[in-house]
This record gives C-alpha cells, structure tokens and sequence, in this order.
C-alpha cells in the first residue's frame, strides 16, 4: 500500500499524516540538533519533568502537542551496565514495579499521622480512640497490618475477610511483616477457597455489616479493599441464596454478558455491593483506601464498589436479564427481589446517598507500578516510555501491537508509514488510544535519531486468551510468547528487542509461574530441542513448553508477590544504529 492511499483510510489517517508530515519537515531541524549535541553527552540525572530539548530539535516542536522529554545517549553508563544481560534487567525492572505495589508500601505511602490526626487523600480526619477497620481482598492482611502499625493507638477494633489459608501461606514464605501482631484488635476471618464465594465468606461478610451498623457519627471506619475483595464479601439480599446468587452471574457470564453487566445484577442482588457498605456504616465517616486490579481504576467496579454509592434500576436489570434470555430460569427469590419497589436496604439510617461522609482513595494501580519500573529503568540505562495502562484483547492483537512497535523502534531507517497505519487500526482493539500510539511513535523516533540508546518501552493491562485447548499456561506467557514469533528477524539480545510480560500476583493461570521472558531467536531455540510452538498454541499450553525449553530459564518466576495490579509488559530495545544517507 503507497503511503499517499494510506493517508485516506479513515478514521486514522489524520493521525498518520500528522506524525509523518511533521517528521519530514523536521528531518534538517533532526540533523541540526544531532551535530550540535557532543557525542557521548548524558544527563543521567535528569527527569521527564525538568529537561528540556536544545532550540529547534524535533522534540521541541512537537512539545506543542505534548511535551517529550530529551536525553542523549547515556554513553557513560554502558561499561557498567553491559555486564548485565537484557533479560536480568528485565527481571529487576519488573520486580521494582511488584515492590512498588506491596500492601504494606502503599499504605505507609497513603497515610500520614499527624499526632491525634491523620491525613489521608489530603484530607484531616480527628483521632479520639475512634478508630474502626474493616476489609477484605487477597492484599488485605498486609494492609491491615501496615495501618494498625500506624494507627493502632487509637484503633478500637477491627475485621477483614482474607483468602483461605493466606495466614499460613505468608509465614511459610517469611512474609511476617504482613501478618498481625499476637495482640492485634483486628479479627482475621478466612474463606473464598479456590477463589470463589462461600459460607466462610458470607459470615465474615455478615460479620463486617453488623460490625458498620454500630458506628456512631463520632467513629471513623477505615476500609480496606484489594482485588479479589467481592468474592470475599459475598451477601446476596434475602432469600436470595449465596447459590442461587452465584448461578445468575455465572449464567450471565457464560452468555457473554460484559463485566459492567455483570457487576450491575451484582449489586441489584447483593446488600453491601454498590455503595451497601458505607450505607450501614452511616453516619459514621467513612475513608477506603483502595488497591486496584481493574483497568482505570474504577471506583465502582474494584471489588463491585461498596462504598461507592450505586443507583439500582430494576429495569436495568431486567432488561439485562432478558438481553441474555435468562428471565425464563430465575430462581423464584432473585424475582422477588427484582420485584421490590424500594430500595436494597431495608433498615432506614437516614440518607440512601451517603457520599458526604465517604473518602475514596485508590493507594495502588497498574501506573503507580509502571511509575516505579520507569524510575528502576533509568537506573539500569534505559530511557522509559510508558504507553498505556489499560492493554486489553485478544493477546494475538496485543502480541501484534509489540511486534509492530518493536519493527517500528528497531529499524535503521525511516518506518515504512504503513506501521504506523496498521499500529493505529490496532490500538483501538487493545485498549491503547490512538494519541498514546502517535506519542509514543514519535518518542521512538526522535530516541533514533538524536541517539537516545536503549529504551524501555512499558505498559499494563490484562489481555485475554481464546482458550482452544486443555493445557497449561496463562495470558501472560502465552502473550510472551507470540510476541517472540513477532520479534523474528530483529536480531538477538543485546543487539535485538526482548520483550516481559508477566503478572504482578505472581501467578499467571494455574502455573507456578507468572510470566515469561522472551526474543526473536525464540523459534529456532524452540526448534532446535524439538518443541512445536503452533501445537502449543493450539493448546493453549504456553507454561509446559517453556518448562522443556531450555530447562525453564525463560520462565519468570517472582513467588509469592502479596499483591495484584494485573499485568506489566515491558519491551526492551537496543541502540539503533541509524543509516545515514
């Protein structure tokens, strides 16, 4: 396809001619720029908030669009860091973005005692022996742990709802930092075993409910909510059964039903989802800080929102119901329910809307973790870039978005536009924008041209995998995986790209293991000890095969992380040695 045609696909092409109409015009300013730089120049201290671009280089003009940072190839850090091969580095630029997102990090982060005070989300909340805590999620206990450190002089009580054997797991691991003192106020109830809602997670769930109900508007409740957090609050409205509750939604999601859908007949059904939490535990204030496992942090969705105030139509629902042809099997209690013309909650505690009394506070994301991995980066001699932090789809679409972003950083000549065309189709389907694409291409680009050196190339997210067969792996591996088949052709490490994907739980599906590290020279490693890849793929058996290959050392394998903010993918790409014509 001619670049001239390319420019008329719509509705991308306006992106297309921008980006490469500007980099034609500014190819003397490029070279102007380049000579005036002293080779070897680094500025290894500076950061994306205070360098500046020299007069009339590229950077400088496109700063009219959003500011790019400038740094010239790091030449002085290169003997130290050629010892290290990509792949460790790799390896220690994802563990920072795990540490970044510990439960106890972010708490201590979050919080800020004052005396008899305490300021969180920059807002001063009065202590007075007034302290109550709550929470539930996988990340919880290290959470609880953290606060009651901080807090404890004034906590009162407390309760939280945490994985089935999470007390145990954590001692076994040395992670005793994360557990409760011997003395602690807190009262620690397990359940959600295999991940799913139980009678041991409805009686904690009961447990915090009547535990909210008692407060006073003189009490500050203090709620702690991590992923995993709805499986371990499970309490459907009466006489909806935890069963029959767990069959509708399962129903919905097998019948395709999106997860806003899901979690809307989630909170129609359940008393403390939607902002039920909170509604009990008026009039007392109410601060909740939140460790998000959900793309963009949706207040509403991490955990299904329950002290995030919900409206619940039941049309809504019925509507949902019908959209999925479920109305003909709904158990006899969830009509009931949907029948009522009054709202969830049948005690009356003043206001249904009790948002003036509740401080939201998400305290870890995916980009708090990317932030980290960037700063960790920059140490280890790579320039970062963050693309996005919402990656999602299919990982063959999100693979191909890599492969092309990597053919588009590593050649040493101008990228033919027809990636640039193809990278903007694609974004779309991946959940990254068209201006982060248009961005990061010519951050990519000025990076080749002035002599930036290595670059790492970060994101987040979590993709998906179409499961055709019965093996063993998970999205992050698999997505390693075709990645590498993308890479082909681009060189090996360290004179070629290397491309991470891992998961910051530390476990990607039902493997040991979560992520995997890869190249180009992937397939013909693969070939050569006899491992088909297209079968493996096939059978979505991703963990089995980089277990045989090469005895495992592809395979990133952190251990028990404590926490979850989905996925990191990361993307290392050599210097780029540019053919001058």
């Amino acid at each position: 396809m001619s670049f001239p045609s390319l420019l008329n696909l719509s509705p991308v092409h306006s992106h297309v001619r921008s980006y490469w109409s500007l980099k034609q015009k500014l190819n003397p300013l490029d070279q102007r720029s380049t000579q005036a730089s002293p080779a070897g120049a680094s500025n290894p201290e500076a950061t994306d908030e205070n360098r500046r671009p020299p007069e009339l280089s590229m950077a400088r003009v496109l700063s009219l669009f959003r500011p790019q940072p400038f740094m010239v190839h790091a030449g002085r850090r290169r003997n130290m860091l050629c010892k290290m091969s990509m792949d460790s580095r790799a390896r220690k630029v994802f563990a920072a973005a795990v540490e970044a997102v510990q439960p106890d990090t972010v708490v201590r982060q979050s919080i800020e005692r004052k005396e008899d005070s305490v300021v969180i989300g920059g807002q001063k909340f009065t202590l007075k022996h007034n302290l109550h805590l709550v929470g539930f999620g996988k990340a919880v206990l290290g959470m609880a742990a953290e606060a009651e450190r901080i807090l404890g002089d004034h906590l009162v009580k407390g309760v939280i709802s945490v994985p089935h054997g999470i007390q145990q797991t954590l001692q076994q691991h040395g992670k005793n930092h994360l557990l409760l003192k011997e003395n602690s106020r807190i009262r620690v109830m397990e359940g959600a075993k295999h991940n799913l809602p139980d009678i041991d997670a409805q009686n904690a769930a009961e447990g915090i409910k009547q535990f909210a109900s008692e407060l006073t508007e003189n009490d500050l409740l203090l709620v702690l909510i991590s992923g995993g957090g709805s499986a371990l609050l499970p309490a459907p409205i009466p006489p909806i059964s935890l069963q029959e509750k767990q069959d509708v939604t399962r129903k919905l999601a097998g019948a395709g039903a999106t997860i806003q859908e899901l979690n809307t007949v989630r909170r129609a059904l359940s008393v403390l989802k939607g902002g039920g939490l909170a509604h009990f535990a008026h009039p007392a204030q109410v601060v909740s800080l939140i460790l998000s496992d959900v793309i963009g942090d949706p207040l509403d969705m991490i955990a299904s929102g329950p002290t995030v105030w919900s409206e619940v139509w039941p049309e809504e629902v019925w509507s949902i119901l019908e959209q999925y042809k479920l109305l003909s099997c709904l158990p006899a209690s969830v009509k009931e329910v949907l029948g009522r013309p009054t709202q969830r909650w049948r005690e009356n505690k003043g206001e249904s809307n009790t948002s003036g009394r509740v401080l939201n506070t998400v305290i870890g994301s995916n980009s708090v973790a990317l932030k980290q991995a960037g700063r960790r980066a920059r140490e280890l001699g790579f320039r970062p870039i963050v693309l996005a932090a919402g990656v999602c789809g299919d990982v063959r679409a999100v693979s191909r978005l890599y492969g092309l972003l990597a053919r588009f950083a590593c050649s040493p000549e101008e990228p033919p536009p027809e990636i640039a065309g193809e990278l903007l189709r694609l974004g779309p389907e991946v959940g990254v924008e068209s201006w982060d694409l248009c961005r990061t291409m010519q951050v990519l680009g000025e990076g080749r041209t002035e002599g930036w050196g290595s670059t790492c190339l970060l994101a987040g997210g979590e993709p998906t995998v179409e499961l055709t067969g019965k093996g063993r792996g998970g999205r992050n591996q698999e997505l390693a995986l075709r990645v590498a088949l993308e890479l082909g052709g681009l060189g090996l490490p360290p004179n070629g790209p290397v491309f991470l994907s891992g998961g910051t739980d530390g476990q990607d599906g039902p493997t040991e293991a979560a992520g995997a590290v890869t190249d180009g020279g992937l397939p013909e490693e693969s070939q050569a000890q006899g491992l088909d890849i297209d079968s493996v793929l096939t059978n979505n058996d991703s963990y089995t095969f980089f277990t045989r290959l090469s005895a495992g050392r592809r395979l990133l394998v952190p251990g028990l992380t404590c926490t979850n903010v989905m996925d990191v993918h990361m993307l290392l790409i050599p210097p780029i040695h540019v053919k001058i014509t």
